[in-house]
């Protein structure tokens, strides 16, 4: 089987945040419990020189990528070679150095985090952030960009779909629109960890989800904040994706790429070099098929773990960790 055109990396396995939707806060990755969990760029490039038709790059992961003190380095190998890259933040980070290079190393996309249009609602979520802060710093990017005469890195707001801020979507459309943001991406939270194999720690994590997702919320009450929100992007001409809020079933003999085409389009890898089937896994304790790193790229991609994977997806029993996505159920 041909090697991607498309992957996901994770240079950073830990965070200056502990966002409540997020399972990094039961990743015992980096300190106070051992080492940066930071990608070796030189363990980067010999897995980007692996992937020889590759067209686009990810960096991003559950850490914060910005925290790697290589991380435009990696950008800029990458769109040396002629790949397309982009990454996503939470614009803790993004001082006025760090602006800079996003528009100078050929960073192509940016997708920033914003999960409050308020200061109460975002720090609420993203715990340890502070949203003037933040604020500034995308305002700091949008200006820098100005200044150069560019229109890169495209930024896009990425926002989690919560009960706890739905009621804010028109106002985040708003807010998107004042900071020159063209985009608003609302996700449905990722996964609803329920696989029966879930390592212990991350159970709360099942327990948040079950209690934030617009799934077990009143239609109507989604749907009048969904309708606004629309409302406001038209006014605003902002580009607006919101997400399915009812799960969508795969009819019997439906092939595995169209359940969902990740294990075949592209390949997602650990700070380690650990090879999982996709970002939604989040972690390599619930599932991975090799160390890409060690092992090498094409025999792992092509090697018996993958392929029983991508041949359980494509059987009326599925692996128990897509069972429990929202992609493969539609609602991301």
């Amino acid at each position: 089987m041909d090697l991607p055109k498309f992957l996901q990396v994770e240079p950073v396995g830990q965070c200056n945040l502990r966002c409540r939707m997020c399972s990094i806060q039961f990743r015992p990755d980096g300190p106070p419990n051992g080492p940066l969990a930071f990608m070796d760029f030189d363990v980067f490039t010999r897995l980007i020189d692996q992937f020889p038709g590759l067209e686009e790059l990810q960096l991003q992961g559950l850490g914060e990528p910005m925290m790697h003190p290589r991380f435009f380095d990696m950008v800029e190998y990458a769109v040396g070679r002629g790949v397309k890259v982009g990454a996503n933040t939470n614009a803790t980070y993004l001082n006025a150095r760090r602006a800079e290079r996003s528009v100078s190393s050929g960073l192509g996309d940016l997708h920033i985090s914003i999960d409050g249009a308020t200061a109460e609602t975002y720090e609420r979520i993203r715990v340890r952030a502070h949203f003037d802060r933040v604020i500034s710093n995308v305002e700091r990017l949008t200006a820098t960009r100005r200044r150069l005469g560019v229109n890169t890195p495209r930024i896009r707001m990425v926002v989690v779909a919560m009960r706890e801020n739905l009621h804010e979507f028109p106002d985040l459309v708003r807010l998107a629109s004042r900071l020159e943001i063209d985009t608003v991406f609302v996700q449905h939270l990722c996964h609803d960890f329920g696989e029966s194999s879930l390592p212990a720690r991350y159970r709360p994590m099942r327990e948040f989800v079950d209690a934030e997702t617009l799934t077990h919320m009143d239609p109507e009450e989604v749907a009048r904040s969904f309708d606004e929100a629309r409302r406001v992007a038209s006014e605003l001409g902002v580009d607006l994706r919101l997400p399915r809020v009812r799960p969508r079933p795969h009819p019997p003999g439906t092939p595995g790429p169209k359940r969902c085409d990740w294990p075949w389009r592209g390949a997602y890898v650990s700070y380690q070099g650990l090879a999982m089937p996709c970002c939604m896994v989040s972690t390599p304790d619930r599932i991975q098929f090799g160390n890409m790193a060690e092992r090498g790229v094409e025999p792992i991609w092509n090697g018996p773990e993958y392929q029983a994977f991508r041949d359980a997806l494509s059987s009326e029993t599925p692996p128990e960790v897509c069972r429990s996505c929202a992609i493969y159920s539609g609602t991301f």
